[in-house]
């Protein structure tokens, strides 16, 4: 090897040497960076306590911690004396396993055995064919492992429940909801409403939530605050010592309303049979305290059932409030105010009826050929247009407008329910504003007018109409909120509001007057009817028989009012044999006899002869109270099954409307809040379920010694106080 190749050989070797020397270097530093690197994420990790923006203390925490959430109740809606119109309940899915592998401790089966069987139990109980059942249980796909049965096999009650699992069939299973249960059926359906299930925000929990009526505006208060338990558990599973921590449920609150249930269930049976006569577009009612402005029954056509759904898909608008419509003749009451008021008005003084001409537009009569020269108390008392439009020249639009804002038209009244409509009106022209006082042209929602009548009912001071009496915290029993009668001022003076009632009692006792079939015997009614023509589609009248709304507004006694009904029937078609008047008095007179009497102790059931008390004994409890009530016979449910097992008193008995009727059930009895009850009431509950009855007093019950909502036991001493009204 020569001198150049030593060298060559020499300098590839100092080359090598050198780049291993370079590679060691740089995978020194790199180690080191990575080490540094892992330091700095380690120590981030640890002081920071997350990963991928997730924390690891609360991941382990979760890992080791078993949390439970613990349900608020929904608070209920009550009537006025703390009866259940709407309670929490649970209700059941059922669902049937078909997977052979699916067994238990000893080898029991845990799928369904025997399909036959099985099928025929199920339609036995539920609304299902044998059939169809069986067809459930034999799916196509051989590999399914569990088969539900529809809208059959859901919303199934306690008592049902129990009922199909006393068959001990195998691969049957429930599942359990919440849900809401509304013991009286059709019942102020449209203002109390109807909940849904619905998921909480951040949360796979589900829970009622109100979507109408005093469920939707009330839900805040009636929805209570889920409370959780948490163990804390080792890595084994079990529970680790002094770890349970617990945060308590807070139930919603009471809603109290001003419903009356002898009132609301008579009116509900009145509606139910007009309706059946004359099928109207709508129907509305609603009985009103005048003094404090308290809405005792309220009620419309078509309605639902809010247990069932039956109904709802016709009835979604809470016509009280939701609803406008051109009021007709009865709109005159306020017209005659606010003419008397200003000055405008000479009952004595006499007018041309028929027809009235502004510009080159007719007003008319009714009856178009008119009375001859009649005074204007005598065309109030016929519900005369033309001398409604006189007043209105008289008095000039401007004043005219300023009573109808001064009675609170065109703006909402805040009742709070969702959806109020503040109504509209046209008042361009002279034509225009002749029409609005006869009631056309201006559009009102029952609540306005409810509102404004009672300015007349109390000698000028108009009071707000309410339907919520009181909230009451469930937890403490404190009430949070109470119902105050609220003064919206005098539209009018007193003298003016006297005055106004004497015309309505003309049209009531006046030979010449059309609403004679409002008379109430031993009773002064002061009422105004009303015909309003109904504007279709089109924006423009509509003509025939079946095209009219027509209404009714009756405050009694007339002297000094303590109740006004309000009543309107939108497009019935009138049977042959009845005029719309006397279609009317058969919701008015029934309901308004019955307040009347509840209001006189000494006359509490004259309402209506007796009634013979059918078996109810094996029929479902909400259709026994609902045929109750058709005769004007309030039932209370003891018990938490559906199936009533015994009544007091029993079959054949007879009655008077008003009184009451106990229907027994199966599960836990809870005592029903007796206040206003009679001594012949409690009895008949006190005997049904094996309590000793003591009173003290006459009269209706004030107190009782167990509290409403507890849990009644076989032997206890119910301990009742009694006050005359």
């Amino acid at each position: 090897m020569n001198n150049k190749e030593k060298r060559l050989k020499k300098n590839n070797h100092n080359k090598s040497s050198q780049n291993r020397r370079l590679f060691g270097q740089w995978l020194f530093f790199i180690a080191i960076a990575l080490f540094v690197i892992l330091i700095l994420r380690f120590s981030y990790i640890a002081i920071g306590g997350t990963v991928e923006h997730i924390n690891l203390s609360s991941q382990a925490r979760r890992l080791y911690t078993d949390n439970k959430v613990l349900k608020a109740q929904r608070g209920s809606i009550l009537d006025a004396s703390g009866q259940p119109i709407a309670e929490d309940t649970s209700t059941y899915s059922v669902y049937a396993v078909l997977n052979k592998n699916q067994v238990g401790t000893n080898k029991k089966p845990l799928y369904v055995t025997d399909k036959k069987k099985t099928a025929k139990v199920l339609a036995k109980y539920l609304p299902i064919s044998e059939k169809k059942a069986l067809a459930a249980l034999n799916p196509t796909n051989e590999n399914t492992f569990q088969v539900e049965f529809g809208t059959a096999g859901k919303n199934i009650s306690v008592a049902t429940k129990e009922k199909i699992e006393s068959y001990k069939l195998t691969g049957i299973n429930f599942i359990q909801s919440e849900a809401r249960l509304y013991p009286n059926g059709t019942f102020a359906s449209n203002l109390i409403g109807i909940t849904s299930q619905a998921t909480k925000k951040d949360s796979d929990i589900t829970q009622l939530k109100g979507v109408m009526g005093i469920e939707s505006a009330f839900n805040n208060k009636l929805t209570g605050t889920d409370g959780q338990r948490s163990i804390q558990k080792d890595k084994f599973g079990y529970q680790l010592p002094s770890s349970q921590e617990e945060k308590s449920a807070v139930n919603g609150q009471n809603i109290y309303t001003t419903l009356d249930t002898r009132l609301q269930t008579l009116l509900e049976s009145e509606m139910t049979k007009v309706q059946d006569q004359v099928h109207a577009k709508l129907m509305t009612a609603t009985l009103m305290n005048a003094k404090t402005g308290a809405i005792l029954a309220t009620s419309q056509r078509p309605t639902f059932n809010p247990t069932t759904k039956s109904g709802i898909n016709k009835a979604w608008s809470n016509s009280l409030v939701q609803d406008t419509f051109e009021p007709g003749s009865t709109m005159k009451v306020f017209t005659a105010a606010a003419a008397i008021d200003s000055g405008h008005f000479n009952a004595k003084e006499k007018y041309k009826s028929g027809t009235y001409t502004i510009g080159n537009q007719v007003v008319p009569d009714w009856q178009t050929s008119g009375w001859g020269l009649i005074t204007y108390e005598e065309g109030f008392a016929r519900s005369s247009n033309v001398s409604m439009a006189h007043l209105e020249r008289k008095m000039g639009a401007k004043t005219w407008k300023k009573y109808i804002n001064r009675f609170n038209f065109l703006k909402s009244t805040d009742s709070g329910l969702a959806g109020e409509a503040s109504g509209s009106m046209q008042f361009t022209y002279p034509i225009d504003q002749a029409d609005t006082a006869f009631g056309q042209g201006i559009d009102v929602t029952d609540m306005q007018m409810l509102q404004g009548f009672t300015a007349i009912a109390n000698n000028g001071k108009m009071v707000k109409p309410q339907y919520i009496k009181k909230v009451v915290d469930t937890d403490t029993g404190k009430v949070t909120d109470e119902m105050k009668t609220e003064n919206l001022g005098k539209p009018v003076k007193s003298s003016t509001a006297k005055k106004v009632r004497k015309l309505m009692e003309d049209v009531v006792y006046k030979s010449y007057g059309i609403g004679q079939d409002f008379k109430i015997p031993g009773y002064k009614v002061a009422a105004k009817t009303g015909t309003a023509q109904v504007v279709g589609s089109g924006g423009t009248y509509l003509n025939g028989n079946d095209s009219y709304l027509y209404s009714v507004v009756g405050m009694v006694p007339a002297s000094n009012p303590k109740y006004i009904m309000y009543i309107t029937m939108k497009q019935p078609t009138l049977p042959a044999t009845k005029t719309a008047t006397q279609l009317l008095n058969e919701i008015f007179s029934p309901v308004m006899k019955q307040a009347l009497g509840e209001n006189n102790s000494t006359a509490k059931n004259q309402v209506s002869g007796k009634v013979k008390i059918a078996n109810m004994v094996g029929e479902a409890s909400d259709t026994a109270v609902k045929d109750l009530g058709k005769q004007n016979i309030a039932a209370t449910v003891m018990g938490t099954g559906s199936t009533v097992t015994q009544q007091s008193p029993v079959t054949g008995t007879e009655m008077l409307a008003g009184q009451r009727v106990i229907l027994l059930t199966s599960g836990q009895m809870k005592m029903p809040n007796l206040s206003g009850w009679s001594r012949n009431d409690v009895l008949k509950l006190t005997d049904l379920v094996g309590l000793e009855a003591k009173f003290s007093g006459t009269g209706f019950v004030k107190s009782q010694s167990i509290k409403s909502g507890t849990i009644v036991q076989n032997g206890q001493t119910l301990t009742v106080k009694l006050k005359q009204k």
